[in-house]
């Protein structure tokens, strides 16, 4: 949510300096429409499959939004 809020409000947020050039890049992007900033929540980020320790149920439902399938022998 910080992200989408510094999206929105770059001018207000003087601590962003150290933030990278792809940044700033992408920044430029949603401001000419090309790139959309959306709220996600975090038991929806598949990201978080390779990341956390997950209950069984979110480890398969993540699994399966990222395509992942038991290998068969």
């Amino acid at each position: 949510m910080s992200v989408i809020d510094l999206e929105k409000h770059p001018v207000a947020h003087g601590r962003s300096k150290h933030i990278e050039t792809k940044f700033h890049f992408l920044r430029d992007h949603v401001y000419n429409g090309k790139l959309e900033v959306k709220y996600c929540k975090s038991d929806e980020q598949i990201a978080e499959l390779l990341t956390k320790p997950l209950k069984s149920s979110n480890f398969e439902y993540l699994k399966m939004k990222l395509g992942m399938a038991e290998a068969s022998n």
